[in-house]
């Protein structure tokens, strides 16, 4: 009976206790964690690309300079040499520490990766976005897996700027 007190305590120590979260928790908590992708694609680096791509564009959404390195970083590991422009493209932004000049080189990067995406989709959607007023008025796109507006050329300053001008589907 004593080893079964015992055990009963143990098992106790190691539970969590279950929090509520207020509402406004549960909003804050959405706005600062990454997507989920509902999309697949026919390889499996082109999906890790994707699911750190998205992971650039959250740490761009929450004005996050040093969320957007690491993630770059992680994005340039997806490709191989047989993608060494993308790759460059990938270092560069996870080398730079001005979040206006990695919203800048996010713009570029997503010009040359959409083909890459657009052509490696297997199954889901992908959303391009387009933000008129990025970059001085000369406007921006980036690509997204829900069709909700958040902006990472302008961040919490202007978080639905923008809307869905293509939907990509499989």
């Amino acid at each position: 009976m004593a080893l079964t007190i015992t055990a009963s305590c143990k098992e106790n120590k190691n539970r969590q206790d279950a929090k509520m979260n207020t509402p406004e928790e549960v909003v804050q908590q959405k706005e600062q964690s990454p997507d989920i992708a509902d999309a697949s694609f026919v390889d499996g680096m082109t999906g890790k690309a994707w699911h750190n791509y998205l992971q650039v564009r959250t740490a761009l959404v929450n004005s996050d300079a040093k969320g957007v390195q690491t993630a770059a970083g992680n994005l340039a590991e997806s490709f191989g040499e047989e993608r060494a422009q993308l790759k460059s493209l990938a270092m560069e932004l996870s080398e730079a520490d001005d979040i206006e000049k990695q919203r800048k080189l996010f713009s570029d990067f997503g010009k040359e990766v959409e083909p890459l995406f657009k052509e490696g989709l297997g199954e889901g959607t992908i959303y391009k976005q387009f933000c008129p007023m990025a970059f001085n008025n000369t406007g921006g796109h980036w690509l997204s897996d829900v069709d909700e507006i958040r902006n990472p050329y302008f961040g919490v300053k202007m978080l639905k700027c923008g809307k869905v001008t293509e939907t990509i589907s499989k």
